[in-house]
């Protein structure tokens, strides 16, 4: 039954999911039809707003980019690559890859979304190549569908953007809620126990997930186990010594510009989050992946060719999130956001306010893909919802970073950088991440309900 299932629903996404820039194109034209059917904005006014959010979130655009492309080099240097391959030794049976997979990436978004994400796609394709050549018959689309399931649980962990913006001071809802410290949101134990039951349960329902007839098994394709054997022996090629042949070579290969660099980075850190008292954003994020990055690579020129790697992964991003900006705005603009969250806060009282948060903010977060974005247009209105009902302050906000990291599992932007990195299209992956979806919701609303 849950074969047929499964299959029924994988065909169903095969069928119909486009490529992810004709979903932000068609969510595009879906939010001008909303904002001209239910608020007053003109045709004119809401392309203008369409127009004037376009750019609007180039900085943020950038450091995602940057985290994405600083998280392959360092997965893509010899010494990381080795680790991740020697792990994907460890896995006897096509179950145990897509648990591992799942949980690693859930882990790992417990500490960092970009990383997570990142590694979502390497260790996928790691694991794959690792059975593919023991002879290990893994699905190849589910095991990347599992190791991006894993990745549900950034918004509860120490880089979730809403929990980290309300306890930074200056936040742009100070002077209405004053500062919501991380004990109050992140450092709970209904958070922990929720992360907990996700991480616990959701390897095993996508193992369960693996096909039962030998025949419908696909695994990693052939081109992408081309090439010098993973693992030491790749390792140990990219580490023989070669004899420079200028002194514009033997910079390029030298050690000590690496050591210098990453020496002056790890001061840099020590004053950011000892003297200073700093605390982890997406800018220092991103500054320790770089030097994380050139110390595994050990020379620049071996970090600049795992950096030009990643490029496929980054261009498509780019191309992609200033849609979804010029969807933010229009939203914001237009009033569409305030309306759809304002009707879901007139239906709710002080203990059912958290779960209708949940529930639009998951929502909302399938047109504005972005945790900042998200909370800057749902934010103030949940917030006031909040005061007048005499809901909880952290526990409604940190259900709309429930619901926000929920839909994420069927978010084409989101799933990019794996896709691009496991090389399939998103309509063979994201049948088994619905199922996530599903498992997962269960989860979040008994966890919103009985906090």
């Amino acid at each position: 039954m849950l074969d047929r299932m499964t299959a029924g629903i994988v065909r169903f996404f095969e069928r119909w999911m486009p490529d992810a820039l004709v979903v932000a194109i068609t969510l595009t034209l879906l939010t001008v039809a909303l904002v001209l059917a239910l608020t007053d904005t003109a045709p004119r006014a809401a392309i203008d707003a369409w127009g004037d959010g376009f750019w609007s979130l180039l900085t943020f655009t950038n450091q995602m980019a940057l985290s994405l492309l600083l998280g392959y080099a360092l997965a893509s240097t010899a010494p990381v690559r080795g680790g991740l391959l020697k792990a994907a030794d460890l896995v006897r049976s096509p179950r145990s890859a897509y648990v591992m997979v799942c949980l690693l990436t859930g882990v790992i978004a417990v500490f960092s979304w970009a990383t997570a994400l990142v590694a979502a796609g390497v260790v996928s394709r790691a694991v794959g190549e690792g059975c593919r050549r023991r002879g290990i018959r893994v699905h190849y689309p589910l095991l990347i569908g599992s190791a991006f399931s894993g990745f549900v649980v950034w918004h509860q962990g120490v880089s979730g953007s809403i929990p980290l913006t309300l306890a930074t001071p200056g936040h742009f809802l100070e002077s209405q809620i004053g500062l919501i410290p991380s004990s109050a949101t992140l450092f709970t134990v209904w958070n922990g126990l929720t992360v907990a039951a996700i991480l616990l349960t959701l390897p095993w329902v996508m193992a369960l997930l693996h096909p039962k007839r030998p025949e419908n098994v696909q695994e990693i394709p052939d081109h992408l186990c081309a090439g010098p054997k993973p693992g030491l022996d790749a390792a140990r090629a990219d580490a023989a010594p070669v004899t420079p042949a200028s002194p514009a070579l033997r910079l390029e290969q030298s050690r000590l510009l690496v050591l210098a660099t990453v020496a002056g980075g790890a001061l840099f850190l020590l004053t950011h989050y000892g003297t200073r008292g700093g605390g982890l954003t997406l800018n220092i994020m991103n500054f320790t992946l770089l030097m994380a990055g050139l110390l595994c690579a050990g020379t620049l020129q071996r970090y600049l060719k795992a950096v030009a790697g990643g490029g496929d992964i980054v261009v498509p991003f780019l191309l992609q999130y200033p849609f979804y900006a010029g969807i933010a705005g229009l939203i914001a603009s237009s009033g569409l956001g305030n309306l759809l969250v304002a009707q879901a806060s007139a239906m709710a009282s002080a203990d059912s306010l958290p779960l209708m948060a949940f529930l639009s903010a998951g929502l909302l977060n399938v047109f504005i893909p972005s945790g900042g974005a998200q909370w800057a247009v749902q934010g103030p209105i949940m917030m006031s919802a909040a005061q007048q009902l005499g809901a909880d302050l952290p526990a409604t906000a940190m259900a709309v970073a429930l619901g926000d990291q929920w839909t994420n599992l069927i978010q084409p932007l989101i799933l990019l950088p794996v896709l691009t990195l496991a090389q399939v299209p998103a309509r063979a992956v994201m049948g088994y991440t619905f199922i996530a979806l599903l498992w997962t919701g269960v989860i979040f609303v008994t966890s919103v309900m009985c906090r």
